[in-house]
């Protein structure tokens, strides 16, 4: 039984959805899963987008099959040349050898590393600007190099008004049944997911977003097209904006969230402390991670939201916990800006954590770090009511 879905008139959706793949590139859990986006052109000349991931290869294949229903697959074009969307390229081809195969310079030298064979492929080479006919359907190329690899196309179809987007505007999460954005309460379903995607994907390559943001501003957009996640035909401007906040680093929200590193618990017990002074006095939402427990893709995503970010760190062996070094380090790597820290530190003979943080976060751009800190000599106690209270005043003012 086939998957494929109707995306609007001549373009289909064949892709599929993963929940047993437990990390994303490896790296960051996915207990929501994960989709993989491919369409599927049915016009005069046959056209499909992106392949997919090899786990879900059985059902890609089943839902090609069915679209071209016997006929020839005149063209596969790659917009982006991550394994996750490329790994079928090859099975492909090696099905329909007569296929063109549509990119640019950079897709070719690309596939070439990962399959020396398609040297030997029927080719096309695109650029900014140009065009490909299926009959009814032009499609339009954009160029979005380092969005976020720097092969990256876009396809504007001037039939459909349809911007097939890439990895730009994918989200985490698996696929429940429905194809479209307003077929689920997306704020609660998959925005915590889109931001996450973004940030620790994407986040580091603001200025190229902008740029492409800036091209898409001339196209009169009536879909996104994805190559995760779900398509969008309503609402498309609320999610831009998403992307034009996240691209310039602007936070979303005034809330605070505060993450702590603890060894034996006290300085976890200061962080609720701390979290239940701020709650007192002021309105904005608080949410207290421990950076040990939480993966640290999700504090980015956090830090994405946020603007304002209290950061409570023992010291450990003379210098910075490790998980929550290895959190800055991310940050730091991830470009984050435009954000306001708050600084508490803990130790039993030698606090030295708000001055070696205060350091790392220094070489973001346009952040505020805090005059006013807080020192924990092993457990916080009546005695330091007031440290606490000139802290929180100071993260609230802020």
């Amino acid at each position: 039984m086939n998957g494929v879905k109707k995306v609007t008139d001549g373009i289909f959706w064949i892709g599929g959805s993963d929940r047993r793949l437990e990390r994303f590139e490896n790296i960051f859990p996915i207990p929501e899963g994960v989709s993989y986006n491919s369409y599927f052109i049915d016009d005069d000349k046959t056209a499909v987008f992106d392949t997919a991931d090899i786990t879900i290869s059985d059902q890609y294949l089943e839902n090609l099959k069915d679209c071209l229903d016997g006929r020839k697959l005149d063209y596969l074009v790659v917009l982006h040349m991550e394994p996750d969307h490329c790994s079928l390229i090859s099975t492909v081809t090696g099905l329909f050898p007569e296929v063109t195969v549509v990119g640019n310079a950079k897709t070719f030298q690309i596939m070439e590393q990962f399959f020396p064979e398609a040297a030997g492929f029927n080719k096309l080479e695109v650029k900014e600007g140009d065009s490909l006919s299926t009959g009814n359907h032009n499609f339009k190329f954009v160029t979005a190099p380092m969005v976020h690899w720097p092969e990256v196309l876009f396809a504007y179809d001037d039939t459909s008004k349809a911007l097939l987007c890439a990895d730009a505007f994918g989200t985490f999460g698996a696929l429940d049944g429905g194809l479209f954005a307003d077929e689920y309460d997306f704020e609660k379903v998959f925005l915590n997911s889109a931001r996450r995607y973004y940030a620790n994907i994407v986040g580091k390559y603001g200025m190229q977003v902008q740029a492409v943001l800036k091209k898409a501003q001339g196209l009169d957009i009536q879909m996104l097209l994805p190559l995760h996640g779900p398509v969008w035909r309503k609402d498309i401007a609320w999610f831009i904006d998403k992307y034009q906040k996240w691209s310039t680093y602007e936070p979303e929200t005034e809330d605070i969230v505060v993450i702590y590193g603890s060894l034996y618990g006290h300085t976890a017990s200061a962080a609720e402390a701390v979290a239940a002074s701020i709650r007192n006095k002021t309105k904005a939402g608080v949410k207290v991670y421990d950076v040990s427990g939480t993966d640290v893709s999700y504090l980015i995503g956090e830090v994405w939201r946020c603007k304002n970010i209290v950061i409570m760190c023992p010291t450990y062996n003379n210098g910075i916990y490790p998980p929550m070094e290895s959190f800055i380090a991310d940050m730091a790597a991830l470009g984050v800006q435009n954000r306001s820290f708050a600084l508490a530190q803990n130790g039993t003979w030698a606090p030295v954590t708000v001055k070696l943080m205060t350091e790392k976060l220094q070489t973001l751009k346009n952040v505020t770090i805090l005059e006013e800190s807080l020192t924990i000599k092993s457990a916080l106690h009546k005695k330091d009511t007031d440290s606490l209270e000139a802290f929180t005043d100071a993260i609230v003012k802020a």
